[in-house]
């Protein structure tokens, strides 16, 4: 490839490391696949069920882990049920030959995370989960577990995105207030800015009454990764509104979609992923799926700001999160080149302008 900016790789330049065979597939890439900056990433054609989740470690691939850690091996192609509570690992149509100055970061996508469906991808030779090295050459896998309810995926489903990046692109908090100055990065809430842009919960809503958040309700039906619109949330989530204080007791392994206090914005020389505030703030985990787009929240693109929605699992203790209180923070990296098409410009983003609200899985409520 030619010389490259520093920072994360628009979509124009993820289509001509296909047409470079810097990422190579069997098939190629479909309409919605590419993002403005990440790449949504395909399951292949088959799945192994794992007696539990590994890294590969510099030593081993990750098809030599299977060979001790597989309990079997089913096909995808017509589709196949993942169960909650087990662990799978598919191999993913997409393989790398980076570049040695071309690191990537997975996350899973934020229909994913909305669903609970904890997954991560691995490497071969790899040290840690959802982070790919510099020069990388080889296949991508995904781990699997449904952490709330099971889920039915083949061959092609698309549960998380791969960022590409040239060099250090972090923005630093003091370039990030310059940029706040400029572009209103969060208003509407508790606007701070410190290892990022830090978001608050909102647990006031509209006021007494008013929809606050959704709980995930256990021993629900299967949900279809590929079939937007297609359920009932109330036959898979119990609505929680505000009573009194604007506090919620978090239940402990009980999942939660919750909503910042802020509005956000990623202007179009900038992306954004979501990270933990802060392990002493409190024992639960904010947000599993962590991309945002350029233009996400973007004025002309359904209007300046748009909530993050938050996935919120408790740990181990009952905790109580009071409204206003810091759950997390974004965190901002510049682009290598602003992209040809913006979060929300006619590319099936299903989330922009959002405030609170579930997956695309799930029908509008009334």
């Amino acid at each position: 490839m030619t010389q490259t900016p520093t920072g994360i790789l628009p979509a124009h330049t993820i289509e001509k490391m296909f047409q470079e065979g810097t990422i190579f597939a069997e098939a190629d890439p479909v309409d919605g696949q590419i993002q403005p900056a990440s790449l949504d990433l395909r399951l292949g054609h088959s799945a192994y069920r794992v007696r539990a989740s590994f890294l590969t470690g510099p030593e081993s691939t990750v098809m030599e882990k299977l060979e001790n850690l597989k309990l079997h091996r089913f096909d995808l192609n017509d589709g196949a049920v993942l169960e909650t509570g087990c662990v799978y690992i598919v191999p993913l149509q997409e393989n790398l030959a980076l570049p040695k100055g071309i690191s990537a970061t997975a996350n899973p996508k934020s229909s994913t995370g909305r669903l609970d469906v904890f997954t991560r991808v691995i490497t071969d030779r790899g040290l840690a989960f959802d982070t790919v090295p510099a020069g990388y050459n080889g296949p991508l896998y995904a781990e699997i577990s449904p952490l709330t309810f099971p889920i039915l995926v083949r061959a092609g489903s698309r549960l998380s995105q791969i960022r590409f990046r040239v060099g250090a692109s972090l923005v630093s908090d003091a370039d990030l207030e310059e940029v706040h100055r400029t572009n209103v990065l969060m208003s509407g809430g508790n606007e701070r800015i410190g290892g990022g842009v830090q978001l608050s919960i909102d647990l006031e809503g509209k006021g007494e009454g008013s929809l606050v958040g959704y709980r995930a309700k256990h021993h629900s039906g299967l949900i279809d990764v590929d079939k937007p619109g297609a359920q009932e949330p109330l036959d898979f989530w119990e609505p929680i509104y505000r009573r009194g204080s604007a506090e919620l007791i978090l239940d402990p392994n009980e999942f939660y979609i919750l909503v910042s206090q802020e509005a956000v914005h990623v202007p179009p020389d900038f992306a954004a992923e979501m990270v933990p505030f802060d392990a002493l703030v409190g024992e639960f985990r904010v947000h599993y799926a962590g991309f945002f787009d350029p233009g996400f929240g973007h004025a002309g693109v359904g209007g300046v700001g748009a909530r993050a929605v938050l996935e919120v699992r408790s740990h181990d203790v009952p905790f109580i999160l009071e409204h206003g209180q810091t759950v997390g923070r974004l965190v901002y990296e510049k682009m290598a080149e602003r992209p040809a098409q913006l979060y929300g410009e006619g590319i099936g983003s299903n989330y922009q302008g959002q405030a609170l609200k579930l997956s695309k899985h799930f029908k509008t409520p009334t």
